[in-house]
């Protein structure tokens, strides 16, 4: 191995950590985990190439074969988050064991319904969720503020904080969540738990927010709506068709997170 491949070599390395690092700076997510893997694949493909150079190159090949059990341990850490949309979070939640009044219901009276029915809403919430408290205060030096419901996820090792809206989502609902979930991460957050994650539960959902929004491309923050009757049969279609049309989205995104990926090794 000559010095000019065992340099081109580290460099390719060098910039698939400094691509993951960027897009990892605010939260897990799908890049950084292909990155670890690109780097594995890296390595092993350096070492199987050419047993005659091996002799030559030992001292790199063995400093870069040291770092895999470090790569393996940051992967297993990175994917930890990497499936919540998909495996924790829903849209809608059926939130028909309310006991709800007529007419116009205040957000306080739908926390306080959905506090009746914690077993239940926990069922609704999914997998490992467990109570942690109702209105929690986050003091900071202008003022105290007050997150709606925080739970914590015991598979996923982190906090949720909920938002109840009785409304529409607004850009306004993402902007105080996007502060909730910063906030909770700089005074809440304990150092061995994951990143937090925020979700604004509304009456309805909101395609253009969601989309120029950071919901867009955030790791931490969902928006979903919640429905307090079981929907039509009409209504059911037309929210499959919408989760089928979100998760092919999310694929294509994928798919071209992982193209860019490539075309930076070429």
């Amino acid at each position: 191995m000559s010095d000019i491949q065992q340099q081109k070599l580290l460099n390719n390395i060098r910039e698939l950590l400094t691509k993951g690092r960027q897009q990892v700076a605010t939260a897990v997510n799908t890049a950084m985990v292909q990155t670890y893997r690109e780097i594995d694949r890296l390595i092993d493909e350096d070492e199987q190439q050419d047993a005659a150079r091996a002799a030559y190159g030992e001292g790199v090949l063995k400093k870069l074969h040291d770092l895999k059990p470090v790569l393996a341990e940051a992967e297993q850490k990175t994917s930890a988050l990497q499936d919540v949309p998909q495996d924790y979070f829903r849209d809608p939640y059926i939130l028909d064991f309310l006991n709800l009044p007529a007419g116009p219901v205040q957000e306080s009276e739908l926390e306080q319904e959905l506090i009746n029915n914690l077993q239940k809403f926990l069922l609704e919430l999914g997998k490992g969720f467990a109570f942690v408290e109702r209105q929690q205060r986050i003091c900071t030096d202008d003022g105290d503020y007050f997150i709606d419901l925080v739970f914590y996820n015991f598979h996923l090792k982190c906090f949720l904080l909920i938002d109840l809206k009785m409304h529409r989502l607004t850009h306004q609902d993402v902007g105080q969540m996007d502060m909730y979930v910063r906030m909770y991460e700089e005074k809440k957050r304990r150092a061995d738990d994951n990143p937090t994650i925020g979700l604004i539960l509304c009456s309805e959902g909101n395609q253009t927010v969601a989309k120029y929004s950071v919901l867009n491309d955030s790791k931490q923050l969902f928006a979903s709506e919640y429905m307090t009757e079981l929907p039509s049969e009409e209504e059911l279609r037309l929210q499959l068709e919408k989760q089928r049309e979100l998760l092919l989205s999310q694929q294509a995104g994928g798919n071209v997170e992982q193209n860019s990926i490539k075309q930076g090794e070429s």
